[in-house]
């Protein structure tokens, strides 16, 4: 609790200093396009206040910021032993379509992160950022500056504060753990020391709901994420109790549950007290994911013989087949932007993953290569996608671009990891 009431007293003060006539008439990258160009960014070192070039901290700063604005697919970093790991240098000619110059200053506890965006080809400036807060948190402040950044890029704010929630058998029984998006200040959830299974984010980020088998049957439990003690039953009735999706407008939530035979879909409260039934022996109804506006789900049926995805508006609870290509189709996964599910789809004798369009249509395959491609999320904004690759005796957590490019492995640690879950935006 002390740990999260100091991130929470920590207000980080964002002042754009400079938004330059360019700026405002930029056009925006649309980074899911199939044909789009890396962009080239040089992030030369942060200079202290006395201008030194080649101080740990300018250094690790700069380093951060790379790596994260890799992370969103779009750009390609300049080494900065191409240009000697300076600000000053000829930018167009080592090949960089941008920069970013940065400074910070740091005394009494307290710390100023700054950034400013030139455009290499008119060498005009952007736009910039200056943040300041505890030195505590100077990486939280070249996240913010980093996801400052993306917007300028693409019109959106970029997700490099989120997290991703996995399932780890490193320690030798499958257990909930949780990272950042670049694989760190990761930490365990839970310590049932019995399998735990598919981690869902509440609608605010701030809990994590789970299933797990620690007292016998599969029920489904809740943790506050700002503490690692204390965790709430949401549901331990007889048989399914599989973890829910969040509604995005209220404080409900759609669970599995097979108290009754079947496995239906049943809208609990935030305590868990079940408040209505959507479906009724309709074949096994499995895997919710709600829409952005909380009006409709999708979800899985095998109603038609096969597991295939549905779509359910949640108020009349009538429902239509979204997709009909396929023998198997499942674990759905509605975008962010509100207009595409993603899903797990057989093909060829192998899982891959499948974009399709909530209006219907033909499906895009996302994912190629070897392995099994299941358990898809989203990314905050709706340009990328987290997911697990099976094969070659390991299980890891991948990511990639809706597009289908830039396929890469996120964390390099112990053990196989599996149903990924990424975290809304933060703060």
């Amino acid at each position: 609790m002390k740990r999260y009431m100091s991130v929470v007293w920590i207000m980080l003060m964002s002042v754009c200093f400079v938004v330059t006539e360019a700026a405002a008439e930029r056009i925006y990258l649309d980074i899911t396009a199939s044909d789009i160009r890396k962009i080239v960014v040089a992030v030369p070192p942060f200079q202290d206040d006395s201008g030194s070039r080649s101080t740990p901290t300018g250094k690790s700063i700069a380093e951060l910021l790379s790596r994260a604005l890799d992370f969103h697919g779009f750009v390609q970093i300049v080494e900065p032993t191409v240009y000697g790991n300076g600000q000053n240098t000829d930018w167009k000619a080592v090949g960089a379509d941008y920069v970013v110059l940065g400074k910070y200053t740091s005394a009494g506890g307290k710390m100023t992160v700054e950034g400013r965006l030139l455009e290499a080809a008119a060498n005009k400036m952007l736009a910039g950022r200056r943040y300041t807060s505890s030195a505590s948190q100077r990486d939280d402040m070249v996240l913010r500056l980093v996801d400052a950044l993306v917007e300028e890029f693409t019109g959106e704010p970029g997700v490099s504060r989120t997290s991703i929630a996995f399932v780890s058998d490193a320690p030798g029984r499958k257990e909930i753990y949780l990272a950042d998006v670049l694989g760190r200040k990761m930490r365990r959830v839970t310590r049932h020391n019995h399998l735990c299974v598919s981690p869902r984010f509440s609608a605010d980020g701030k809990s994590l709901a789970y299933s797990s088998y620690h007292h016998g049957n599969q029920n489904l439990y809740i943790t506050k994420l700002n503490q690692n003690k204390i965790t709430r039953v949401l549901s331990r009735r007889k048989g399914m109790n599989l973890a829910p999706a969040f509604s995005p407008v209220d404080n409900t939530m759609i669970v599995t549950l097979s108290k009754d035979g079947t496995p239906d879909l049943y809208r609990l409260d935030s305590k868990g007290k079940s408040l209505d039934r959507l479906t009724r022996r309709a074949g096994i109804n499995v895997s919710p994911s709600f829409s952005p506006d909380g009006k409709s789900i999708a979800f899985v049926s095998d109603r038609s013989g096969r597991p295939q995805v549905y779509i359910m508006d949640v108020a009349s609870k009538t429902a239509h087949r979204l997709t009909f290509q396929g023998t198997e189709n499942a674990e759905p996964c509605w975008s962010p932007k509100g207009d595409k599910i993603v899903y797990t789809g057989l093909a060829a004798g192998h899982y891959h993953l499948f974009t399709i369009a909530v209006s219907g249509g033909s499906p895009f395959k996302v994912t190629s290569g070897w392995g099994d491609f299941e358990s898809p999320t989203w990314s905050p904004d709706g340009k990328q996608i987290v997911f697990s690759r099976k094969g070659h005796g390991e299980q890891k957590i991948y990511a990639i671009s809706a597009n289908g490019k830039g396929m890469r492995k996120l964390f390099n640690v112990k053990g196989n990891q599996s149903y990924p879950q990424w975290s809304p935006r933060g703060n």
